[in-house]
């Protein structure tokens, strides 16, 4: 590994690091950790290739899209898409770091980052990070998503 590739890794490192403390010192109420918890709940199932568990945190009414797609999808697209990842890649490592957060009533609305290791089917190993933004509709004491935005950040 050159040198500049040791800085250019070390200089990442330092900055999800910082990116994770700023994130945590904000204190959330109550319901925000609630809300947050069905993120992480959904992402560590996905993380798991979990369909089942996944789509059991996807509201019926669902529309949402990420940055490479020309089209929102419904329900039943992002089920078809899920399945495809989850036949062609793993992720080796993640971390999801919640940056905002509104709750108005049944509707949350939250922003986040993710960073990660990615392998494909061949075994490729790639970085992957970028922005998330969910919604969120309170059905009784679970959080389901509803919509959502975001996807991949320009590779530096």
């Amino acid at each position: 590994m050159s040198n500049v590739s040791k800085l250019v890794a070390l200089v990442s490192v330092i900055i999800l690091v910082l990116s994770a403390s700023s994130s945590t010192a904000q204190e959330w109420s109550d319901e925000q950790k609630a809300v947050w918890n069905h993120v992480e709940a959904y992402w560590e199932l996905g993380i798991q290739e979990d369909l089942e568990g996944v789509m059991n945190y996807i509201h019926p009414d669902y529309s949402g899209w990420d940055n490479s797609r020309a089209l929102p999808g419904n329900k039943a697209s992002f089920e078809k898409w899920i399945k495809y990842y989850f036949e062609n890649f793993t992720w080796i490592v993640f971390e999801i770091n919640l940056t905002a957060m509104t709750i108005s009533d049944d509707i949350a609305i939250v922003h986040y980052y993710y960073s990660g290791i990615i392998a494909d089917a061949d075994g490729k190993k790639n970085q992957a990070k970028g922005r998330w933004t969910d919604i969120l509709k309170k059905q009784g004491d679970k959080w389901l998503l509803i919509g959502d935005h975001g996807g991949a950040t320009a590779k530096n």
